[in-house]
């Protein structure tokens, strides 16, 4: 009798935790839960105050509510996760957690309604009447009247410490006002130390030290610590094993390449909102981009005209990613800090470090450039067909209509932006345009691609082709140029080995005619 191996177990599928940043619910609902309550006991453990910030909807407040489910002994939460056997269940802390998730404060007096508002459950709770009528000073004697009836010291959880400010980042004269109301409050979190057990504070932005931060010296920023870099976010273990139910039917590399990636100096993860939309629409879609269009984001890139292929090969120091303020906003700050750029690599210095950055993952790539393109005709409706346009073409390797697309998408940008960019008179602006365009379609793109004889101005490798182009001005070199360069220089030997047709792409502008005057194909 010939023994057969055992049929491979299917784990059931639970509930999908869209939107729930609720420990408890999570843990009672038979939802997916990825076990981060193993690094909140480090973190208790090493530490006493800290401050993370992560992109949005990255799970930042139902980390936060672990902690305050752990600081509260609910043990029965916690059955069979890594803070079970470790975790001292005999003592409960008393926990104020502050957030300013809900709602937009609008101005300083709807920043002092929402902090009287938590302030007044917390009193309630601990039947203890407000004492002062302004807000520090009734902060100040809630932690130690708190600390005084319970025994315990209190621990302080403030969620999106930032939201107040970024409500208003547009509007710079009333941001500055939210941002002094929360420097003034937030600073009690230091005076109160003697009355605190621990606290823990999350946003998007690390706004500086000189400013917001002024009064809370005190916290550990574990924002770039590879030891916390999947503190929030799930690794590509967690999709394998806890999400594995999800994943039949599913392109699991296709998975990876639109939504892993986002990096902190250790672990990559995936955002979790995006994530999970994936399980429960079964589609590849901008899950998490769509929830929050960059707006101020994309203003901001134009007017400080960035040549948009340097966005995913910016070098940046570590202090400039932490710079950002409401007066002081570096665009590598802003994204970093947003979620559109993650760490590429990092170089180690006597003191510091230098970092380069990169898209974390083709969703961002993708979703980011296409509204950029949006931005750049004025229509919201013109680019996505085009983009499809450009796929079909691609794959039928039709160069004609290739050329005749972006003659087509450069004659629709309206005159006004060239008279108010600089750009528009070099070859980086024309080549910026033939980027977005790719990238917005989410193909491998690698712009000033090297090889042994100089740099290719960009590599695009998509259905089993090898797209080389190379970009010139006509008015600042002669005609055919850009073809005879890359036959000049051999770029195509780097790709010969991979024996796909490759198609060399001599592109040839004209800043009088603001238009494609030359395009060349060569394929091997």
């Amino acid at each position: 009798m010939i023994a057969t191996a055992p049929a491979p177990t299917v784990l059931p599928r639970k509930k999908l935790p869209i939107g729930i940043q609720t420990f408890r619910e999570i843990r009672e609902d038979n939802c997916y839960y990825v076990d981060k309550s193993g690094m909140a006991v480090d973190l208790i453990q090493t530490g006493k105050a800290y401050f993370l910030s992560r992109p949005r909807r990255f799970g930042k407040s139902l980390f936060l509510d672990t902690l305050k489910e752990l600081f509260e002994g609910n043990r029965a939460l916690f059955t069979g996760l890594a803070a079970e056997p470790v975790w001292d269940w005999s003592r409960k802390f008393p926990v104020i957690r502050i957030s300013f998730g809900a709602g937009v404060v609008a101005k300083r007096e709807g920043l002092n309604h929402v902090l009287h508002q938590q302030l007044s459950h917390y009193e309630t709770r601990w039947a203890l009447p407000a004492a002062f009528p302004d807000l520090r000073s009734r902060f100040l004697d809630l932690i130690e009247r708190i600390a005084a009836q319970s025994g315990e010291r209190v621990v302080v959880l403030v969620d999106e410490y930032d939201k107040p400010i970024l409500d208003n980042i547009d509007n710079s004269a009333v941001a500055l006002e939210v941002r002094e109301g929360l420097k003034d409050f937030y600073s009690v979190i230091k005076d109160s130390d003697a009355y605190i057990k621990f606290a823990f504070l999350t946003g998007v932005s690390k706004f500086s030290k000189v400013n917001l931060f002024s009064g809370l010296n005190n916290l550990q920023d574990i924002t770039i610590d590879a030891r916390y870099s999947a503190l929030c976010g799930y690794t590509d273990a967690d999709v394998d094993t806890v999400f594995a139910p999800e994943l039949p039917g599913l392109d699991r590399q296709q998975i990876r390449d639109w939504y892993n990636g986002y990096n902190w100096l250790g672990t990559p993860v995936y955002n979790p909102f995006g994530l999970l939309l994936v399980f429960d629409t079964r589609r590849i879609m901008p899950h998490w981009f769509e929830t929050g269009t960059p707006t101020f984001l994309i203003k901001l890139l134009q007017q400080r005209q960035v040549f948009t292929p340097d966005l995913s090969r910016i070098v940046a120091s570590e202090d400039l990613l932490s710079t950002f303020d409401v007066d002081n906003i570096p665009i590598e700050a802003l994204m970093f800090q947003a979620g559109y750029l993650t760490i590429a690599s990092v170089r180690e210095l006597p003191g510091r470090m230098q970092l380069t950055l990169k898209y974390p993952n083709l969703e961002v790539q993708s979703a980011l450039n296409n509204s950029l393109l949006q931005s750049l005709t004025g229509s919201l409706s013109l680019p996505g067909p085009q983009i499809t346009r450009l796929y079909d073409l691609l794959q039928a390797q039709d160069f004609s209509g290739l050329k005749n697309l972006f003659q087509a998408f450069y004659a629709s940008i309206a005159n006004d932006w060239y008279r108010k960019n600089e750009l528009s008179g070099f070859e980086g602006y024309y080549a910026s345009i033939f980027y977005s365009y790719f990238a917005a379609l989410g193909v491998d793109i690698r712009l000033e691609d090297p090889t042994n004889f100089g740099r290719i101005d960009m590599t695009v490798l998509f259905a089993g082709q090898v797209f080389l182009f190379e970009f010139k001005v006509v008015e600042l070199n002669p005609a055919g140029s850009a073809l005879q360069q890359l036959k000049d220089m051999a770029y195509a030997d780097k790709y010969r080995a991979r024996a796909e047709p490759i198609h060399l792409i001599g592109v040839e502008f004209s800043k009088t005619s603001r238009n494609i005057v030359g395009f060349e194909v060569e394929t091997l």
